[in-house]
């Protein structure tokens, strides 16, 4: 096949996985996952993408107060560590996924390359949560997947219930406050969550890896042009509860949006996530085996909402009368950002070159923390960097995660 055969085939099928987020993939020694019936301890994330490199790692389960079941991953210790720190507390580490995929995107890079082990290898001990509707998390205590009900739900959801549950199961196994990673839609879910003060007592310090929160200067047209058309299409979309990216309806959906004038759907990654500066072709290669995944529609009219409003705020249902039902008055209530702890160590991360995590929208949220406490504010910004260099670039260790790294070591 030719390379640019090759760049087309693999931007259609990252356009599935990308409308809202980029994600990656590493390893001819990962197979793909075809099956939802949850046997994590034969084909799970452990068993696939860490136990095969020498680390020991745990499986699961964590039941949020809506009754979804979660999977999550735990490295407990560094590769090949032994029995020589046996007894010794670690400092745990929470890591957040995007939309569209799970925590295997963290780890399909190489042990020297991908985020969790070389957290592992530095001492950490690291939770890799995921969120429902995710290979791993198709369980709930009374419904099943195949049940509109099972997908009546959106980032709120998330911020609301997931996020306070694998919060509350680190802490209680582990008995200390906790470090949070977020990338993209992990950092929306993470900034919305600890401004309500979901993890007041079980938070240390965050860190938020191309933050999307406001998204009114997203600067993809491919990206406007589906928001705007998920928007439009609500009433259309609610026949069809479970977002599948791979499903006829989906994918029918997002060719229609390449024939929009200015969609150029040759190179969708670029199109998507802005010019990337470190991928290879590999990577995106083996993306394409594992990945993407399904959501909820409802959590993608959501995100749609927040790039339509410029507001990072609760679900609108669309009419006053139906907010009123769920909010007690006419709008959604709005997020504030600002209520987060001024005091709570933060290092933001974020792109020159990132399409959906835009500068000028990075700065409306560095604004909303312009009370935060100055020596509890650490901000990188990588001129070269788009969304997906974050976790699929080649360079990331040396330029992303050793920051991320002192960071949190400096954070006693």
């Amino acid at each position: 096949m030719a390379p640019s055969e090759l760049l087309s085939l693999a931007s259609l099928s990252l356009l599935l996985a990308l409308v809202v987020q980029p994600h990656e993939a590493y390893g001819s020694t990962r197979g793909s996952f075809l099956s939802n019936d949850g046997s994590a301890a034969v084909n799970g994330i452990c068993a696939t993408s860490v136990t095969i490199h020498g680390y020991k790692c745990q499986e699961h389960e964590v039941k949020t107060k809506d009754g979804y079941i979660l999977s999550m991953q735990r490295i407990p210790e560094r590769r090949f560590e032994g029995n020589s720190n046996a007894g010794i507390k670690k400092q745990p580490i929470l890591i957040q996924h995007g939309v569209l995929v799970d925590g295997m995107t963290w780890l399909l890079n190489s042990p020297q390359q991908n985020l969790p082990m070389i957290l592992a290898d530095n001492g950490f001990d690291v939770w890799i949560a995921n969120t429902r509707g995710t290979r791993f998390c198709r369980k709930h205590v009374s419904l099943d997947s195949a049940q509109a009900e099972f997908w009546n739900w959106s980032w709120d959801e998330l911020v609301s219930f997931d996020l306070p549950a694998v919060f509350d199961f680190v802490f209680n196994q582990t008995q200390q406050k906790i470090h949070y990673i977020g990338h993209s839609l992990g950092t929306l879910i993470g900034l919305a969550s600890f401004s309500e003060g979901h993890q007041a007592d079980t938070l240390k310090s965050a860190a938020f890896l191309s933050p999307i929160a406001y998204l009114s200067h997203m600067n993809t047209a491919l990206g406007m042009v589906a928001a705007k058309a998920f928007v439009g299409e609500i009433t259309t979309w609610f026949g069809v509860a479970e977002f599948n990216p791979k499903g006829q309806k989906a994918s029918a959906f997002l060719k229609r949006l390449c024939n929009y004038p200015g969609v150029d759907c040759y190179d969708l990654l670029t199109a998507i996530t802005g010019k990337n500066c470190c991928l290879n072709f590999s990577t995106v290669d083996l993306f394409i085996k594992n990945e993407p995944q399904s959501t909820a529609t409802k959590n993608m009219v959501h995100l749609a909402q927040t790039v339509r409003d410029g507001v990072i705020a609760k679900y609108n249902y669309g009419r006053p009368d139906y907010n009123r039902m769920h909010y007690g008055e006419a709008k959604p209530p709005v997020y504030n950002i600002s209520a987060i702890p001024r005091n709570l160590p933060i290092f933001i991360s974020y792109g020159g070159q990132d399409a959906l995590s835009d500068v000028k929208d990075v700065l409306l949220l560095l604004d909303s923390l312009k009370f935060h406490d100055e020596d509890k504010l650490m901000v990188q910004f990588i001129k070269d960097y788009a969304h997906a260099d974050f976790i699929m670039g080649t360079n990331a260790k040396d330029i992303v995660y050793n920051q991320v790294l002192r960071f949190f070591k400096n954070q006693k």
